[in-house]
């Protein structure tokens, strides 16, 4: 017979709900040795915590978890997508708005990407949709360097292997040719690191620019570089096929928020 399973949840994912760290990051945090349980401290993730569990990370409690809470970001160029950066880059959380709680990116955009970028408070739900298995198909405007034709992009539809990496199969769309480059649509469901310019690389077009303008339901629409824009709690409920226990009661949306400074100019 097995065993019954210890009630609670694990530990690193209630770190994670309350916003203070991906799951992965809250097991390093108690490998570490910064997590206590109950006034022990604990060094192994493989622990089930109730409610009525004292949890405290660096010596202070761990906050009642928010309700879940995500976000549009239009990511400028010339910003990181990490919350430090060894090469004292600036990072998107040094721009974004000073009013905003702390969030966490939902995947990346490298240095010289721009676009919609999710943030969530919430750990479970980053995790959620950064899984490949959900499949969320992400749209970019790109921008490559010379006269490509439509049959140029047949091996990325039909998927490609660079390096010994497999790429799922592209959707592309020439668009048009705008002197001595063109611009084109491509959609991906994996975005793997460099995805995209590494295939259109493969295929001898070197990427100049390029944007993310959605993210399986959730588009880019008329926000503008630097700016923040919350997603309706109900939008998110029913997009993320959420229960009413994992959603709370999630507060209403903010105006667009202004981003922090004035953001990077992209380098041309």
């Amino acid at each position: 017979m097995s065993e019954t399973p210890p009630p609670g949840d694990r530990i690193a994912k209630v770190i994670a709900r309350a916003g203070l760290a991906s799951r992965r990051e809250a097991e390093r945090m108690v490998e570490a040795g910064r997590v206590t349980v109950n006034g022990h401290k604990i060094d192994s993730p493989a622990l089930n915590v109730t409610p009525s569990d004292k949890i405290t990370v660096d010596g202070r409690p761990l906050a009642t978890p928010e309700p879940p809470r995500l976000w549009l970001y239009h990511k400028p160029t010339g910003l990181v997508t990490t919350t430090r950066d060894e090469q004292g880059r600036d990072t998107i959380f040094d721009k974004l708005p000073e009013d905003l709680p702390r969030v966490m990116s939902v995947g990346r955009l490298d240095l010289n990407s721009e676009g919609l970028l999710l943030l969530t408070n919430d750990g479970g739900i980053k995790r959620r949709l950064e899984l490949p298995s959900t499949g969320w198909l992400r749209r970019y405007r790109v921008r490559v360097n010379g006269r490509p034709n439509d049959a140029t992009f047949e091996p990325l539809r039909k998927g490609v292997t660079l390096e010994g990496e497999r790429f799922q199969p592209m959707q592309v769309t020439l668009d048009r040719q705008q002197g001595a480059n063109a611009w084109i649509t491509v959609a991906i469901r994996e975005g793997k690191n460099r995805e995209i310019r590494r295939a259109m690389e493969s295929v001898g077009l070197s990427v100049n620019r390029l944007i993310r303008v959605s993210y399986g339901p959730f588009q880019l629409g008329q926000l503008k570089s630097g700016e923040v824009e919350e997603i309706r709690p109900r939008v998110m409920r029913e997009q993320l096929g959420l229960t009413e226990e994992e959603a709370g009661r999630a507060p209403g949306p903010q105006a667009k928020a202004k981003p922090r400074g004035k953001p990077q100019r992209r380098r041309k």
